[in-house]
């Protein structure tokens, strides 16, 4: 099974349509509130370089920001 983790901002707008795209294809996603969660602000940053969000870590593969063409081609 696939393990999506996102981590998102509240006002972020692509952040708002990502999680909407995921729950209507019922695609189960753990997100992360990078706002006012620092420990996840910290991994993803060291881990991509950068501060741009969303950021959408599935298995291995990391996507910064919301490319749903991307995003569906990773998720078959």
């Amino acid at each position: 099974m696939i393990k999506i983790k996102i981590y998102t901002l509240s006002w972020c707008p692509h952040c708002k349509e990502l999680k909407e795209f995921l729950i209507e294809r019922k695609i189960p996603f753990e997100n992360f509130d990078v706002e006012n969660d620092d420990n996840a602000a910290e991994y993803i940053i060291k881990k991509t370089g950068q501060e741009g969000f969303p950021v959408i870590e599935i298995d291995n593969e990391v996507l910064i920001g919301f490319d749903k063409d991307k995003l569906l081609n990773l998720l078959t």
